[in-house]
């Protein structure tokens, strides 16, 4: 392909990319957060132990976690067009996303809380600390550092969930490697699509480590 007709391409897909990942990340964590610390209090050892309502939201995040990515894409295609629209696209995408990566999201922060020292939450219990008290002045602050890790290892799992989109009409740099490089025959597009993800991956990997060694308590310079 001509490099003057590949640029823009390229650019496009990078912009669609980038606004898929990080809006749905941005709307899986304010799913997931509340739904981990329900997770996290309702728990057997829990702060307000709730056995059925646990039992039925380790349930249902099991269930979605369990649904491979592309099946769940199809599955939820007549959600997707009535929130978005249609069913294809950048916009509509986020859709499927949000709700495969909402339950991912929700593990990550759960096992992130269940980290923080015991001890820790018991000297606050000692001084009358309300439940919601200790959750964001406590559990949430103290596993900051492992917080900013997951939130690195899902938003690039949401990245390879959106090229994985391509598949079936999703837009980004996944349906431009499978449209140009796969059905036309076009590798030079399929191997820099590639190459941009691996880029793509690499920065959101670096930038998310740099931030969690700074807030690490552990790490003194």
């Amino acid at each position: 392909m001509p490099i003057e007709k590949l640029v823009p391409l390229l650019l496009d897909g990078v912009r669609d990319t980038l606004y898929m990942t990080t809006v749905s990340t941005l709307f899986a964590y304010a799913l997931g957060l509340p739904l981990a610390i329900l997770l996290v209090l309702t728990a057997p050892s829990g702060l307000k132990p709730i056995s059925v309502l646990y039992r039925v939201l380790d349930f249902v995040v099991n269930i979605f976690r369990s649904i491979p990515f592309l099946i769940l894409m199809i599955l939820v295609i007549p959600v997707t067009r009535f929130i978005a629209g249609k069913a294809y696209g950048s916009t509509a995408t986020i859709v499927p996303l949000v709700i495969a990566a909402a339950p991912y999201v929700a593990r990550m922060i759960e096992s992130s809380l269940l980290e923080v020292d015991p001890g820790v939450i018991e000297a606050a219990q000692s001084m009358g600390a309300s439940i919601p008290t200790i959750i964001f002045k406590v559990l949430i602050p103290e596993a900051k550092t492992s917080l900013i890790v997951g939130a690195t290892i899902s938003s690039g799992t949401i990245l390879g969930y959106s090229a994985m989109s391509g598949a079936i009409g999703g837009g980004g740099l996944g349906q431009l490697a499978i449209s140009y490089g796969y059905n036309r025959y076009q590798t030079d597009v399929l191997f820099i699509t590639v190459i941009l993800l691996i880029v793509l991956m690499q920065i959101i990997q670096i930038v998310g480590m740099f931030i969690s060694r700074k807030t690490d308590k552990r790490i003194r310079e």
